[in-house]
């Protein structure tokens, strides 16, 4: 979940049916609605186990409670729909998440974002709309800093990302798509005013901020995906390039052009096993421009606001980031109602003006899974990472951090 953010949950709005094209007994298996209605002594909604259907929706929300490092405590409401659009064999589960929290340090958020598949995986579909009210606390530029040494930073931000990709082989898909990022209301940051450190706000206007910014361009974008599950693969790949070119004539404030590569690898270890050795590396570079600062690659700001367990977020930024980490996912319990990882991730950014990677950020850390969802394979992602000087902190989501 976007902002390392777990609903606890209070209760269950809703649920109809989503079935999977799998050989798993669900009937030996747990989840958390199972535990509640063992509880409660009675069902709380109809759960079936038969064959894949198309436009039958497995549909859950909550109103909860949530953490992390940046937002203190947090009140959500959540809701997570996925489903099937045809019933052919290798057909890839859609799914659609929205949120709207309210957190301890004043933030507001609210978002929709979404991944469809049409029938025959022809067309994927990809949307990420969101809303900030966002005070937070900002680090400045490069791979060195101090956990001390912030400013007191606030903006309102508008994201419009909408990309239509197409088949071109099975699981390969290339498409286009067009990308807003529009921050208004900063401040905190100024020359004039005391918001924080004054060497991290001198640093911040050494590459240039002001009230406002606008990125606005279109994307390229080129895809491999064969894992059938998103929400928490069993195995597979995933890839992902997009070449994105922000220009004035669409309203950027100025041109910049960038390249981000993301790839997963999903492994069963060991092979006959349900354990999953997972890999990810994300790397952004600016190919040409400059950015406006909120849009560099930052820890913890790529779309599900993952990356960088073990440092609050935004605790690095600058022009260009490379990103690795590696997780083994394990049961605990055999009716699948618990589980575990160990985790280890690794960042780095160029420093600035001078554009050179000099220092890795490395941190590791241990989590504990429990069953949200038996049906989509939801999990509820609790984590405990470090850091290097002294970084750590409690990790949250639903569903795996990636």
């Amino acid at each position: 979940m976007t902002l390392r953010l777990f609903p606890l949950v209070l209760c269950v709005i809703a649920q109809s049916v989503l079935a999977q094209q799998d050989t798993t007994d669900y009937s030996k298996q747990r989840d958390i609605i199972d535990v509640v209605e063992k509880i409660l002594g009675k069902p709380l909604m109809k759960r079936d186990t038969i064959t894949k259907k198309s436009g039958r929706l497995y549909f859950s929300g909550a109103p909860s409670i949530g953490y992390s490092l940046s937002s203190g405590i947090a009140g959500i409401i959540v809701a997570n729909g996925a489903f099937y659009t045809s019933e052919e064999k290798g057909a890839k589960l859609s799914n659609i998440y929205t949120d709207a929290l309210y957190t301890q340090n004043h933030q507001f958020i609210f978002k929709i974002q979404s991944n469809l598949w049409t029938k025959g995986n022809r067309f994927n579909i990809v949307n990420d709309w969101r809303y900030y009210l966002y005070p937070q606390k900002t680090f400045g530029l490069g791979g060195f800093n101090d956990l001390n040494n912030y400013a007191n930073q606030e903006f309102k931000y508008l994201r419009l990302y909408q990309t239509v990709l197409r088949s071109i082989r099975p699981n390969l898909y290339a498409g286009i798509g067009y990308g807003l990022d529009y921050h208004w209301n900063i401040t905190g940051t100024s020359l004039t005013a005391p918001y924080g450190d004054s060497a991290v706000i001198s640093n911040i206007n050494a590459y240039g901020i002001s009230d406002k910014s606008m990125s606005s361009g279109i994307t390229a974008n080129l895809l491999f995906d064969n894992r059938l599950n998103s929400i928490n693969p069993s195995g597979g790949t995933y890839a992902n390039i997009v070449f994105r070119q922000s220009i004035t004539a669409l309203g950027s404030d100025n041109n910049w052009q960038s390249l981000s590569i993301d790839l997963r690898q999903y492994v069963p270890f060991p092979r006959s096993s349900q354990n999953i050795l997972a890999f990810w590396t994300l790397n952004s570079v600016t190919l040409n421009g400059n950015p406006p600062y909120l849009d560099l690659p930052s820890t913890g700001w790529d779309t599900y606001s993952n990356t960088g367990r073990g440092y609050i977020q935004g605790r690095y930024r600058s022009k260009n980031m490379i990103y690795f980490e590696a997780e083994y996912r394990f049961k605990i319990s055999r009716n699948g109602l618990f589980g575990g990882v160990v985790f280890a991730n690794a960042q780095s950014f160029t420093d600035w003006p001078s554009n050179a990677f000099q220092n890795i950020a490395p941190a590791a850390g241990f989590g504990l899974r429990t069953k949200f969802n038996k049906y989509s394979r939801t999990n509820i992602a609790i984590d405990y990472g470090f850091g290097q000087g002294g970084s750590q902190g409690v990790f949250v989501n639903l569903g795996e951090v990636f």
